[in-house]
């Protein structure tokens, strides 16, 4: 099995010393290792070169199988772990950046059932994320789900995502009266970058609406979309998931948006006949979280 994890570490990293760092042995040891995986199996893995240059068709192949394994392996110890009546190891997953604050309430429900649990979370775009759940790098993706690379994808629903206009408090005369997107569009905006999907949405939303934004800030950063509303006086339009990470004080205040613009919320995963523990476990807590209450409830308008 080091060997195999050489393996799937040299063709992610592509290079000899940064992927046995990252595997925490010396260059020669890794070398030799996938020296000897060749000639175990008789093919020839990479391409011929001073330098790592790639891998040969065989190996892409061999790859394939490889993390597969990697992955059956990572399961069989999870299994173990259980028979000794604890889960352990560790759960990867991979959120687009404006979901990003939901996912401490998916970790804390599985630390107080699994606290042997450890968790590796990255902020990843949809693209990436099906990518890395195919190559087995991560164990669940969270993203929108009306996207049609997800076929063939084992999926959880978990709640509509539904977006507010996000404002300083002194900005807004009436908090409590409804937006709709043409009053929005005058505002002084901060939005994502135009290469996020969220951003896409509502350029979507202003498009369908007829009317252009008046964009000061653009950003691919929630933290500085954030900062800029509570200390340049700027708007921004957010998911009501985001709200889970904001201190609603009297400074800051969140108003719905008409007509209301949804997209659906959920896990996804690869389909196995032979579930890892980990991702049993996982799915059976997201289950009986109720996320949609528990949004709706950080604004006071109800839609």
């Amino acid at each position: 099995m080091r060997k195999i994890n050489y393996l799937i570490a040299l063709a992610k990293i592509k290079h000899f010393g940064r992927a046995a760092d990252a595997c925490h042995v010396s260059q020669p040891t890794l070398s030799s290792a996938i020296q000897h995986l060749k000639d175990e199996l008789g093919v020839t893995l990479f391409k011929r070169g001073q330098k790592f240059v790639g891998l040969t068709p065989e190996g892409e192949k061999i790859l394939a199988h490889a993390q597969r394994l990697s992955s059956d392996w990572d399961a069989l110890k999870q299994e173990a772990s259980l028979c000794k009546q604890h889960l352990t190891g560790h759960l990867r997953m991979g959120a687009i950046p404006t979901i990003l604050a939901v996912v401490p309430l998916l970790t804390e429900s599985y630390r107080e059932k699994y606290p042997h649990l450890k968790f590796q979370i990255f902020s990843q775009c949809a693209e990436k994320i099906i990518q890395q759940l195919d190559a087995f790098e991560l164990d669940f993706g969270l993203t929108y789900l009306n996207d049609q690379r997800l076929k063939g994808f084992k999926i959880l629903p978990l709640y509509q995502e539904r977006h507010v206009l996000l404002a300083r408090h002194v900005e807004i005369n009436e908090p409590q009266k409804p937006a709709v997107w043409q009053e929005a569009a005058q505002l002084p905006l901060c939005l994502l970058t135009t290469n996020m999907q969220n951003r896409q949405l509502l350029d979507a939303a202003f498009r369908e609406a007829g009317v252009k934004p008046n964009i000061i800030v653009e950003t691919d950063s929630i933290f500085a979309l954030y900062a800029h509303v509570r200390c340049a006086g700027l708007f921004a339009i957010v998911p009501h998931s985001l709200l889970n990470l904001i201190e609603m004080r009297q400074e800051v205040v969140a108003i719905p948006l008409q007509p209301i613009l949804s997209r659906e919320i959920g896990l996804v995963a690869r389909s196995e006949n032979l579930e890892m523990p980990i991702q049993q476990a996982t799915w059976h807590l997201a289950k009986q979280l109720n996320l949609q209450a528990r949004f709706d409830a950080l604004i006071d308008f109800v839609y």
